[in-house]
């Protein structure tokens, strides 16, 4: 069952690591130096954890950071699943489940998208305040297990407003540009079409990506807050449509990552 395979996950971690984290965090592409701003006690690779997928892109690590962030424990993600890689809702969010099994009362995420709105810039960093699922599947579908959250989990607010407005006010003080915006993701791995963009921004939808969606369903079935990040690496016009440069994408995110560091610890902070 899945909540024995959660324990099981939990209880080996926990054999490595004594701390109760309280906030979760998931870095995605090219946000893996994040990482760095961690004092961890200890690194654990995916591949040791019971029932932990791995994997398969590139510039994802695949190690769990456990240790203390602005003041606060934490465990962090250095690399996410996808469900392009061929792995199912389950395991793509598997890491939530035991987040929340270690403790954690908060996630945050991060990810890399294509920017759809045309007052959005390359380099920009998103608060997402809201999502639509098109990626064809959700990860609670089947049996519920009542000691994981609710048959019909609310999803009126899924990213916490308290906190968006706590990432606002830093942003403000840090003098960091940010736009707020809705995050539609697609099952991947292919980019978009050109009409497919269209569609998407006329649905309302701000950025596209192929993450995040998913692990926050579950976070909120789980009752954990959510605040989520989103750094446009490249923009997604239709009439201005060029092929993608994977490379450029991930050095975008890097250089945007700089400042993406200063909000996640500065909100990990301020995070009552």
């Amino acid at each position: 069952m899945l909540f024995d395979r959660i324990q099981q996950a939990a209880t080996f971690i926990q054999t490595k690591w004594n701390g109760q984290p309280k906030i979760g965090i998931i870095l995605g592409t090219g946000l893996g130096e994040l990482a760095n701003d961690i004092q961890a006690d200890v690194k654990i690779p995916y591949e040791q954890i019971p029932h932990f997928p791995q994997s398969t892109v590139e510039s994802h690590t695949g190690h769990l950071v456990c240790g203390t962030l602005a003041g606060k424990t934490v465990i962090a993600m250095e690399g996410r699943f996808h469900y392009y890689e061929g792995y199912t809702m389950e395991q793509v969010t598997f890491p939530v489940r035991v987040m929340k099994a270690l403790g954690c009362e908060t996630l945050i995420v991060s990810n890399a998208c294509g920017g759809m709105n045309p007052q959005f810039s390359k380099g920009d960093i998103m608060l997402i305040e809201d999502h639509i699922n098109l990626i064809g599947d959700n990860p609670l579908i089947g049996k519920n297990d009542d000691r994981l959250g609710v048959r019909f989990p609310d999803m009126s607010e899924v990213y916490d407003r308290q906190y968006l407005e706590l990432a606002r006010s830093i942003a403000i003080a840090e003098r960091i540009p940010t736009q707020k915006g809705v995050y539609v993701a697609v099952s991947g791995p292919n980019l978009e079409t050109r009409a497919e963009y269209r569609f998407l921004r006329t649905i309302g939808a701000d950025v596209v990506g192929m993450s995040t969606v998913p692990e926050a369903i579950v976070a909120r079935h789980a009752n954990l807050k959510v605040i989520g990040f989103s750094v446009i690496t490249d923009m997604c016009l239709p009439d201005h449509l060029e092929p993608v440069n994977l490379a450029e994408i991930i050095a975008v995110a890097k250089e945007a990552e700089k400042k993406l560091r200063i909000l996640v610890r500065e909100v990990v902070r301020q995070i009552p």
